[in-house]
């Protein structure tokens, strides 16, 4: 069941039309842990709203995206600084 969401013909919940996200969405799509996806969002690097008093976190897609962003708009600004070559234990 697709309570409220957008669901394929197999009703599972297509993510990339939800308009909110939980943090375990967003760690999955950034590739990292749910705990540094909360540490994201409690610094405000990325944007997110708390919904209740629960501790229940949703980042918007759209932040998300300006997030990501973001993030490579500091990469090409910093990749002058950065070695020619990776570290050995890369």
């Amino acid at each position: 069941m697709c309570r409220g969401h957008v669901c394929d013909g197999g009703g599972v919940e297509a993510v990339s039309e939800v308009r909110f996200l939980k943090l375990t969405d967003v760690a999955e799509i950034l590739n990292i842990s749910a705990s540094q996806t909360y540490a994201l969002v409690r610094s405000g690097e990325l944007k997110g709203i708390q919904i209740g008093g629960r501790n229940q976190w949703r980042v918007e897609r759209v932040k998300l995206e300006e997030f990501i962003e973001e993030a490579y708009r500091r990469t090409a600004a910093n990749l002058s600084s950065l070695p020619t070559t990776l570290p050995e234990d890369a």
